[in-house]
């Protein structure tokens, strides 16, 4: 049986360095070397993203055109979908398809910012950008980023607030080679939706670590706390759609008023 055609499809808005991905084997079979088929459409889906066949915001094909050109059934396609979906990479509109998700202030409230007020609210903080810098990376920065060693990154320190008010001092750290031109213009406070509409990389998960410290000096005068005073270090390292490291994070949260909020499910 001859295998579907699964990198047919619009040509992507740039050049690509990389080669199409690979036709997915057709046979609904699978041995346990071999990837489920709604698996292969997802990830085939999701290089078509990276490699900025559709952007942030536009739609998808219906399920039948893909099903149709890339020679699955149309079950198939839902699958891969619905798992895109429970991934917040799409969002499903009723009635009107399936769009590629961006990162609105909206997305990033529920998926990636997880401090509430304790009356129950979520709110967005603003921004203000103490220092940009481009340096040689740290051996901690280039084994998080996945950077050879003394790999050149840009920094980002900020404080944000809410009401006026201190709540997070944090550092960002990010691949200089992949975002040219950041540190000469204005850092929007939704740095995501930065990512994705300039430099054409969503980010699409992320994992964190928290941990329950005592504020040094310079973080209690930046949050005009005590030196000491109990802060929530939250340690964030960002993938993009393709599981590269994007953006490593650290951040220190004032919690007198605000809780860490996560929904398992």
């Amino acid at each position: 049986m001859s295998k579907p055609n699964m990198t047919a499809g619009a040509e992507p808005r740039r050049a690509q360095d990389k080669a199409p991905p690979a036709a997915p084997q057709r046979s609904e079979g699978e041995g346990l070397e071999s990837k489920p088929l709604y698996r292969q459409v997802r990830e085939t889906l999701i290089r078509r993203m990276v490699d900025g066949v559709w952007a942030p915001g536009e739609p998808l094909p219906s399920e039948i055109q893909l099903a149709a050109e890339l020679g699955v059934s149309q079950g198939t396609v839902r699958k891969a979908l619905d798992e895109m979906a429970a991934e917040n990479i799409v969002v499903r509109r009723q009635g009107r398809g399936t769009f590629v998700a961006r990162h609105d202030e909206e997305r990033i409230l529920f998926q990636f910012f997880k401090l509430v007020g304790d009356d129950g609210e979520r709110h967005f903080p603003e921004s203000r950008v103490l220092g940009i810098e481009k340096a040689r990376g740290t051996a901690a920065e280039c084994a998080a980023l996945a950077l050879p060693r003394n790999g050149r990154v840009l920094r980002i320190r900020r404080l944000r607030t809410f009401d006026g008010a201190p709540l997070i001092i944090e550092t960002l750290t990010l691949p200089d080679q992949m975002f040219p031109g950041l540190a000469d213009a204005p850092v929007p406070n939704n740095l995501y939706g930065l990512y994705a509409q300039r430099y054409g990389i969503t980010v699409s998960r992320a994992r964190e670590q928290l941990k329950a410290v005592g504020a040094d000096a310079d973080t209690a005068a930046m949050l005009q706390v005590a030196p000491g005073a109990p802060v929530l270090l939250v340690d964030r390292l960002a993938f993009s759609l393709d599981g590269t490291p994007v953006e490593w994070r650290v951040s220190s949260c004032l919690t007198s008023s605000f809780h860490y909020l996560s929904d398992l499910t």
